[in-house]
């Protein structure tokens, strides 16, 4: 880390909509305390298109984020796509519900919003590392394909959604021997896919996949994949793991990771993303700053 102080350039505050709407009272303290302490444009956007408008247009200012995990990751992802990254420091002060800032708390950030806008203008930065997919969605902490019984289903349910759901109660098929497999829709709750760290085959289709996560370390190096399989043929390749039959954990270091197979979504951060069926993560070691507490 290193002595950060308030930027020659002054603030860009970009306070999420969100934010604005749950905790109007947070958002005013923060907007005072950085504007007491710097010199501080303040941009209120109504849409993530005027968020992603505001935050192009920053200049030579330092871009604070008021918000949570969603907002953070989602000024991070601009920035990326930008190729803007490494500009200079990003700086957050959370604004939300306790459940929708578990990254920010993870990365160091104060939960306090006089806290962290105190960071902001006296703190330190710190690199920080970034998982960057095929498609330019990057996951700042970690990404997890659950269990099948464990994906949320879309909010909303429409009539039509209803009139299938009773269609499948009255009309059940009768399941054949023990648990099913396959794919997101497979019986048994388990994923098939295939798993590679670094080209090293983790897990392959033949074999049942409970879940599978993938995060990034405080210590530079790799990133950590985990494999939790649910029976069959242990994992093989450079990690490690133990049982066979009855289910099997599989850990590496990588700084590739691929995932192919049939349909699976995936949380990446806060966001639940997908279905897809093939999907590679890169680590971009010290690809992002964030300014913390010194």
């Amino acid at each position: 880390m290193s002595h950060a102080g308030a930027p020659v350039g002054g603030l860009l505050v970009l306070v999420d909509p969100v934010a604005r709407r749950l905790d109007g009272e947070s958002v005013r303290i923060a907007k005072d305390v950085l504007s007491a302490g710097a010199a501080a444009k303040i941009c209120l956007p109504d849409s993530q298109e005027e968020f992603a408008r505001a935050l192009a247009r920053r200049g030579h200012r330092q871009p604070v984020i008021v918000g949570d995990d969603r907002a953070l990751v989602r000024a991070v992802g601009l920035l990326y796509r930008e190729r803007a990254l490494g500009e200079g420091a990003l700086a957050l002060v959370p604004v939300g519900p306790v459940g929708s800032l578990g990254l920010a708390g993870s990365l160091g950030v104060p939960l306090s919003a006089v806290s962290a806008a105190r960071a902001v203008l006296d703190g330190a930065v710190r690199t920080c590392d970034l998982l960057v997919d095929d498609s330019d969605g990057v996951v700042l902490g970690a990404l997890r394909i659950p269990p099948v019984r464990g994906i949320p289903r879309p909010a909303g349910p429409s009539v039509w959604s209803a009139y299938r759901s009773l269609v499948r109660t009255l009309v059940r098929p009768v399941a054949a021997g023990g648990g099913g497999s396959g794919g997101a829709g497979g019986g048994g709750g388990y994923h098939r896919l295939r798993v590679e760290a670094d080209g090293v085959l983790l897990a392959d289709v033949d074999q049942p996949v409970e879940d599978v996560s993938v995060r990034t370390c405080d210590d530079g190096g790799p990133a950590e994949v985990v494999v939790r399989t649910g029976g069959g043929p242990a994992g093989s390749g450079s990690g490690s793991g133990s049982g066979s039959g009855s289910g099997s954990t599989v850990t590496a270091r990588a700084r590739t990771v691929t995932v192919s197979g049939a349909d699976f979504r995936y949380r990446a951060d806060a966001a639940m993303t997908g279905p897809v069926r093939r999907r590679t993560w890169t680590l971009r070691p010290g690809a992002w700053t964030l300014t913390l507490p010194r």
